[in-house]
């Protein structure tokens, strides 16, 4: 099922965004810096992004790193073709997968994409000795593919209004195994719910270099302020215990 997240080649009638720049950004001051996409297929509408340094822990760094990809023209459309993916996306080690920053997910969890995103729901594909020990504030844990049926597929959210978005951000311990694996079932589930293309959730992502890359960049974004690894000698029985359950 490959196929189910590389997106075709764009038709030629579907616009590719463009995007403009407002002002340069000062690399000496945390100042604001603006991006401004234009919305595929309303061509008189401009979305303005905003990105702020602030004491929330998204520091100048991070933002030059986000403006830097959001200026790329190398856009791609979500999974039901609708429109460009709104978070600047990274490289990751499933070309097949979205994956952002955790720069990127520390400005959607303090507001920075909220003229655009309605709802953004960070899924914790770690097992529930590891989310206990630290996670990122907000999230939900869902170590099994029935537990993310069951949240997810049974009632879906969808944005009560249609003009902003609803994202799913997976991450695990590395955001190498559990969670592209979680994100791929979840496309998967949702594409047999539809006639092709329409999803209930197009908008996915995964957090390049999981929890252990986030917690150590942004550990004020995290409840408890911890980290406890998958391997903890103490929780050998339970990795035991959730690997089971998890095959």
């Amino acid at each position: 099922c490959w196929h189910l997240f590389h997106s075709p080649s764009v038709p030629g009638s579907v616009p590719r965004p463009v995007l403009k720049w407002r002002q340069p950004l000062d690399r000496d001051t945390p100042v604001k810096a603006k991006q401004q996409r234009r919305v595929a297929g309303s061509p008189d509408r401009e979305a303005s992004v905003e990105l702020v340094g602030d004491e929330e822990g998204v520091g100048s760094a991070q933002l030059e790193e986000i403006e830097t990809l959001l200026a790329s023209d190398d856009q791609e459309l979500i999974g039901d073709f609708s429109k460009p993916h709104l978070l600047p996306m990274v490289e990751g080690k499933d070309p097949g997968l979205k994956y952002i920053s955790s720069g990127t997910l520390a400005a959607v969890l303090t507001g920075h994409f909220s003229d655009f995103i309605e709802s953004s729901i960070v899924v914790d594909c770690r097992y529930p000795y590891e989310y206990e020990g630290g996670h990122v504030k907000g999230a939900v844990n869902l170590p099994l593919q029935r537990e993310v049926e069951e949240f997810l597929l049974k009632q879906p959210v969808a944005p009560l209004d249609t003009s902003k978005r609803v994202i799913i951000i997976f991450h695990c311990e590395f955001s190498v195994e559990r969670a592209p694996k979680m994100c791929k079932f979840l496309r998967e589930r949702d594409r047999s719910c539809h006639e092709y293309p329409q999803l209930h959730y197009p908008e996915l992502y995964v957090l390049k270099g999981g929890y252990r890359e986030f917690f150590l960049k942004f550990p004020s974004h995290c409840e408890p302020r911890d980290y406890r690894p998958m391997e903890h000698p103490a929780f050998r029985e339970d990795l035991r215990k959730f690997r089971g359950q998890s095959r």
